[in-house]
């Protein structure tokens, strides 16, 4: 199995930007999309806990607006042709708070789709706040 494969990165970094953009317009048709439409889809959120893709879509119809955020760290890696993970660090603006979403994906007949998905965010007083800066 190839690792990294750099078509393969560039693929799921075009979808990853792709679902950023989304999610920063409050856009729920590409962001359902870009979820695979499978009762087996996982998505566990800040407040919520969703199985399956019709849960997922229900909640993307129920939000208002998503809090801006802006990207600390992206760090992706591709296992083989059909599988990848995105790690996300990023601070809500005006808040300060740091969160961290991982998409794990997998390519599916339709394109690449997010499988299973978790966000959360630091507390402030949360002791990794702390941890010096990775080297990028």
């Amino acid at each position: 199995m190839q690792l990294d494969d750099p078509v393969v990165l560039a693929e799921v970094r075009a979808v990853f930007d792709r679902y950023e953009a989304a999610l920063m317009a409050n856009d729920s048709a590409v962001l359902d999309e870009i979820f695979w439409a499978d009762p087996r889809t996982v998505r566990f959120g800040i407040a919520e806990i969703l199985y399956g893709h019709e849960a997922i879509r229900a909640f993307r119809a129920s939000v208002r607006h998503y809090a801006q955020r802006v990207q600390r760290r992206v760090h992706i890696v591709a296992f083989g042709r059909d599988f990848a993970a995105t790690h996300l660090e990023y601070e809500r603006v005006g808040t300060g708070l740091i969160g961290r979403e991982t998409k794990i994906m997998a390519r599916m007949p339709e394109g690449w789709r997010v499988v299973s998905a978790h966000v959360s965010l630091l507390g402030q007083g949360d002791p990794g706040r702390a941890m010096k800066e990775p080297d990028k």
